[in-house]
């Protein structure tokens, strides 16, 4: 199927995609870890050979121009969330076919199985305000809390303590890279690609605590928690 949006240098894309017939994609810890470093080499121009660089960190490893620019991204037991900004033509593209190519070839192997692990093309949104560019933030990092609570992005989050005890101790998203985390995970992260929203960790966790802390009006008004309804 032909994608009906248009990549452009510069612009900033909400990029999804899930497990065929919903299928979970990371099976354990080390799934996670595989995707993670996949994140990393993929953005390149070069060829990605994985066997070259088992058990290098990434801080040690020597890749090209980068494709394109990762603000943040969620990892989730059958899909995944990526935001990204296109920083070389045609890099959106290349990025996500070395990803998801390089990842099923992976997990397939592992798993002794074979055809498609995603669900058809990866889906893509253009973030085309600032303001629907902010929400994905608060989007991307909340999507954890369906974990525990299913219904949350319909009526609201009910336990605000505890979906931010989860997020906090969840290390399969950008979430804790913002909260002023150091790990290997965190170079995925080009910040200065993206417009300054959160100059300091405790910045972005007042941005959170807003959505976590608006469950009340989205419960009592039955208002869903999108970002037409979002916290001002």
């Amino acid at each position: 199927m032909e994608r009906k949006i248009v990549f452009s240098e510069g612009e900033y894309y909400h990029i999804y995609n899930r497990g065929v017939e919903r299928r979970r994609i990371f099976m354990e810890e080390n799934d996670y870890r595989r995707f993670h470093k996949m994140l990393y080499v993929a953005n390149n121009k070069n060829p990605v050979v994985f066997k070259t660089i088992q058990g290098v960190p990434l801080d040690k490893i020597v890749r090209g121009d980068q494709l394109v620019a990762i603000g943040a991204y969620c990892l989730m037991p059958n899909h995944f969330h990526i935001l990204l900004r296109e920083i070389t033509e045609g890099g959106i593209s290349r990025f996500m076919e070395k990803l998801c190519t390089g990842y099923s070839m992976y997990f397939n192997k592992k798993y002794k199985r074979s055809g498609f692990l995603f669900e058809g093309n990866f889906k893509a949104e253009h973030a085309d305000t600032d303001e629907y560019l902010k929400y994905l933030f608060a989007y991307i990092h909340l999507n954890p809390v369906k974990l525990i609570q299913s219904d949350w992005k319909e009526s609201g989050i009910g336990d605000a303590d505890k979906a931010r005890a989860f997020l906090e101790k969840y290390h399969y998203s950008s979430y804790v890279d913002f909260l002023g985390m150091t790990r290997e995970e965190g170079l995925n992260i080009s910040r200065e690609e993206f417009p300054e929203y959160f100059a300091k960790p405790h910045d972005f966790q007042d941005f959170v605590n807003d959505w976590l802390e608006f469950r009340a009006e989205a419960q009592t008004g039955g208002r869903a928690l999108t970002r037409s309804a979002a916290p001002k």
